[in-house]
This record gives structure tokens, sequence and C-alpha cells, in this order.
């Protein structure tokens, strides 16, 4: 089983600090692996990386043409949101759409990361709901199916129809049987996968020409969807929002927790998926930064692309104390 891959490293003054490995895959538009570093079969938690899968039943079952969702309720069905107001808003008009509220929601309530909106829950002395939560589109686009399968309310337990319908969405896209699933942060199923397997789904996502059957179909709405909303896939300030905004709507990227990290990049009919095993956010926004450059589809000049590779660290007083860079032979 070939090692983790270093992949980003942090150098402070002359001295290297910092390593974060991992294992990276690029398909092609048949699935097979155009490149790799570390192991390619190491199998992952795709984490919210896989919103897109998950999000396949809710249009090829015809659920989001019957509730006329938009293409921004698309995006945001995939979205890992900041809970700020143009996402909580835009939840909470989608569940009252449906005759719902918050509290139909399975999810469960954090903080918001979008500083504003946390600060306005703080002088309003209220506390988060559900809406806020980052994975609340995924959730309401989940509700959407349900309500069109006729399900109970638990929809996020396995063996409901919607999570059936997921399951199944996943293991033919990745073209493996998952070997297992883990409960989310959201509380719904995740389920496993190789690196290889997660980069032949997001190359399949890369192909789709919207012309063809349900499935083409649904690929080609749901990657254009995130690529022309972006500020509904995360928020200000985020990997996801800044790098597709760099690449003005020709790829959709997406994060998951503990390091994940995927793209589907039309043009080049490939896909990627990346896991950083340190579990660093640093790592993996840096990884797939460089593998974009590498594929020509983002300028390494852009700011966004600066901020997370060959990026020169600053501390409070604004002095430059190392660089954060790609390590040798990444990605080549």
């Amino acid at each position: 089983m070939p090692a983790p891959h270093p992949m980003i490293e942090l150098w402070r003054g002359s001295l290297l600090e910092s390593t974060h490995a991992g294992h990276a895959v690029i398909c092609d538009a048949s699935g097979d692996i155009v490149e790799s570093w570390g192991d390619p079969g190491a199998v992952i938690f795709p984490r919210s990386s896989c919103k897109m899968i998950q999000a396949l039943p809710l249009l090829e079952s015809g659920a989001a043409e019957a509730h006329g969702l938009t293409d921004r309720q698309i995006a945001l069905a995939c979205a890992s949101h900041q809970g700020a107001a143009i996402h909580t808003e835009a939840v909470t008009r989608w569940l009252a759409d449906l005759g719902l509220s918050d509290a139909d929601l399975r999810c469960g309530a954090h903080e918001p990361y979008d500083t504003a909106e946390r600060n306005r829950l703080i002088k309003a002395d209220e506390k988060p709901c559900q809406c806020h939560n980052n994975c609340s589109g995924k959730h309401a686009g989940f509700l959407t199916l349900n309500r069109h399968l006729k399900g109970d309310a638990e929809y996020v337990e396995v063996d409901h129809p919607v999570q059936r319908a997921a399951k199944q969405a996943h293991e033919e896209v990745t073209g493996e049987t998952s070997p297992g699933y883990g409960i989310d942060g959201c509380s719904a199923p995740n389920f496993a996968t190789s690196v290889h397997g997660l980069a032949r789904a997001m190359a399949r996502f890369a192909t789709a020409t919207g012309t063809g059957d349900a499935r083409d179909r649904a690929m080609h709405r749901l990657t254009r969807a995130m690529a022309h909303y972006p500020e509904m896939v995360a928020g200000e300030g985020r990997a996801c929002t800044e790098l597709m905004r760099a690449m003005e709507g020709r790829v959709a990227i997406k994060t998951g927790a503990e390091a994940v990290f995927i793209a589907i990049v039309p043009e080049r009919q490939m896909g990627i998926a990346l896991k950083v095993t340190d579990g660093g956010t640093r790592g993996a926004e840096g990884a797939i930064t460089a593998l974009l450059v590498k594929l020509g589809v983002l300028d390494a000049n852009h700011p966004a692309a600066k901020k997370r590779l060959d990026a020169v660290q600053k501390n409070w007083r604004g002095r430059e104390t190392g660089i954060l860079r790609a390590a040798p032979g990444f990605p080549g």
C-alpha cells in the first residue's frame, strides 16, 4: 500500500516546519487514472465533498422539477455554507414552500460561521437554528425528495428511502460497493469509497452533456449550478467560493471535512479527488489549488490561488514569517 505523498509544506525561515501528505487522483472520461499520488485505493469518507452525489436522486426522481427548484437552490443543496443571511433566508423560504419549518430539519443547530450573522445573533440574544447549519441546504433537498417519495419524517436514517437512494447513486457513480458508512456531522449517513472511486464519480459529472438520460441531465445541472452560484456553495472568504469565482464558472469544486476536496473539470473531462491524511484544511486547500493550476484551469497568480499556494505567511505585526508551498514532486 503506497504511503501518503507529501503535498504541501510550510517553511519558516530556512527550515521545513510542517508537511501535509495525502492521496490524490485525477481521472479521465473513462474513469481511468491519469495521474495519482499516494494510494488511489485508500478508503475514505468523502464527507461533504460528495453532496452533489447525494443530490442526484433529488433531480433524477423528478422532485426538483416538480417543486420548481432553481439553479440557485440546486447549488444550495450541494453547499457547506457559512450560515450567512443569503443562506439561511434561502433555506427558510425553501422550507416554507414545502409547508415545512426549521423543526422538520434533522441536521442540528450550530453557530453560523458568518461573522455578521453570528454577531447579529449575539446582539439579539438569539440562539442559532438548524437553518444556520452548514448542511441545511442539503437537508432541504433531502426533505424535497422525501416529500416526493412520501417517506416518514426521519429522513436521515440509513434505511430510509432518501438514504437508500443516496447510497444507490453513490455506488453507481463511484463504481464501487461502499464498504460501510459513518454518521456525518449533520446526522446523515456518509458512505465510504476509495479516492479513485470518488475521482471516477467526479469525472462522470465532468463528462455530462445535459442531453442524455436522467443521470446525465442531473449531473450536468448540478455541476453548472455549483459553478454559477459559488456564493451559495460556501460563502465569502471560503476556498470553494473564491476559487470557483477565479475560474469563472468553468470548474465546480467542493470541500469536505477532514481535508477532502473534489473538482469537476468539464473542459478537460476530468475529475479530481484528494484526501490529506492529517485532516488539515490548509493542506487540502493548497493541494486542490496546485492540481487545478496543473490542469491549466486556474491561474497560479490569481489572488485566490496565491492565498492558498506559494502563500507568504505573515504574523500579527505584518512581518513575513514563512511560506506555504507545494512539496517537491507534487503535483509534478
